[in-house]
């Protein structure tokens, strides 16, 4: 029997059920934003701008590595939630056994890599020379510990396919406590800068892995798993990468785009660059709320394309949608008219505070519209269909997000507003490829008829 802590996507109010899983997804994204955010913090609480440098670089690289592998590890969740939509327990338990099997020999050939590139990942990163050592000394030190952080996402990823949002949110709480205290010894008390910094952050992940699975033993979840099915189940791998694999692709994609528009903001000048750092950090717990709209809604749809529940999953979709570009207005207007309060909290430096209000100006019409997009991409990987995902994430970041943004830093006259136009601009175009895909996928179902 499934645990009450479980929530099945396949019966009762369609609303109710998927409130329930996003608010512990959205409460466990912001305490991951919070974790770098932390590091940050007291880095530079104790240490000198070349730390500060090196913790936001290396924090920045190794937050990138962990978006790809959680990506990846969508293409379990997906798996999981259709066996258990189908009532096949002991193939959701195959799909455990591969991923377990899958991201252990992915962690070890990244720790090697990380570890032997980390210097020449410094280098591509363009670190200023004073932070360079240090930051590598970060990375070296995180990767060290990637396996810890592979564990902790598959865990996640195997929980939220059975729909159980509720223990990832309290074992990423257990983490964030634990590299508080961390980096205050470590930094604070020991003085070890940023390699404390680095330790902190991997000894509270391994603590979360620890917690998490004291608590699997003691919990009934819907699936019939043991230890002799932790191998490669040629079915269960297919179905995997053929949903993981184009996620993380496109994770990755948008991740390098991003880059690439920081530094076209760097060649505008300091004051733009210092701005948009700023804004970014704000942006980055704006995109919390689709994003926990995009993980539930695969979820839910995942589960109820198992059990043959097309429309239902249809459903919930529509309500993700119109729930998420609700909370998207408000935020909207905050946005628009609250940006230059809301990036004082930051600095007090007014040029910086007006550049980065300017910045958010364009962009937050991207609060609204990126509920709708996510909404879809959650719909697509639910589905299985996660190569329209790829696609589009790879059109909009080279053919849409990049260009603009040149061409609006290049204009005269230009200002911060007008490069975060970009952005909402990018959103447009994935939203309309969606509804062609979704033109396209009706025309199909009809023909099939």
């Amino acid at each position: 029997m499934a645990d009450k802590k479980e929530i099945s996507f396949v019966e009762g109010s369609v609303f109710g059920s998927l409130i329930r899983f996003a608010v512990p997804v959205l409460g466990a994204l912001i305490l991951q934003a919070a974790y770098g955010a932390v590091d940050l913090i007291v880095v530079g609480q104790f240490g000198d701008a070349a730390s500060i440098s090196a913790a936001g670089t290396g924090s920045a690289f190794m937050q990138m590595v962990t978006f790809v592998i959680t990506s990846l590890a969508m293409g379990s969740t997906v798996t999981i939630g259709q066996h258990i939509g189908e009532k096949k327990p002991k193939e959701a338990g195959n799909a455990v056994g591969t991923t377990i099997l899958l991201f252990a020999v992915l962690g070890v050939v990244l720790t090697v890599l990380l570890e032997v590139f980390a210097g020449s990942i410094v280098t591509i990163l363009q670190v200023p020379e004073a932070s360079v050592d240090k930051t590598i000394t970060y990375i070296r030190i995180c990767s060290g510990g990637i396996l810890i952080i592979i564990a902790y996402n598959v865990i996640s990823g195997v929980l939220r396919g059975v729909g159980n949002a509720n223990l990832p949110f309290i074992f990423v709480g257990i983490a964030c406590v634990v590299n508080i205290v961390g980096d205050l010894l470590l930094v604070g008390v020991f003085h070890m800068d940023v390699a404390g910094a680095a330790i902190a952050t991997v000894a509270a992940q391994l603590v979360s892995v620890i917690a998490s699975l004291t608590v699997l033993k003691k919990q009934r979840l819907p699936i019939s798993f043991s230890g002799r099915q932790c191998k490669m189940f040629g079915s269960e791998l297919r179905m995997i990468l053929n949903v993981g694999v184009p996620i993380a692709l496109q994770e990755a994609m948008v991740q390098i785009s991003f880059l690439v528009i920081n530094s076209i903001v760097n060649n505008m000048g300091l004051m733009p660059s210092a701005g948009y750092g700023v804004a970014q950090k704000i942006v980055s717990f704006i995109m919390l709320v689709p994003s926990s709209v995009m993980q539930s809604v695969s979820a839910f749809v995942a589960q109820n394309i198992g059990a043959g529940q097309k429309e239902r999953a249809k459903q919930g979709y529509f309500t993700a949608m119109l729930t998420g570009c609700c909370v998207g207005i408000f935020i909207f207007f905050v946005g628009f008219f609250g940006g230059g309060l809301i990036s004082s909290l930051f600095t007090d430096d007014a040029e910086v505070i007006a550049q980065s209000a300017a910045y958010l100006k364009g962009f937050s019409a991207e609060c609204i519209l990126t509920c709708i997009l996510f909404s879809s991409i959650g719909y697509f990987n639910g589905r299985g269909n996660s190569i329209p995902v790829m696609i589009q994430g790879i059109t909009s970041a080279f053919l849409i997000r990049i260009p603009v943004s040149v061409f609006m830093s290049k204009l005269p006259n230009t200002s911060l507003t007008m490069v975060g136009l970009a952005t909402p601009i990018t959103t447009i175009y994935g939203i309309c490829f969606f509804m062609i895909c979704f033109a396209w996928m009706r025309k199909k179902e009809l023909s099939h008829h």
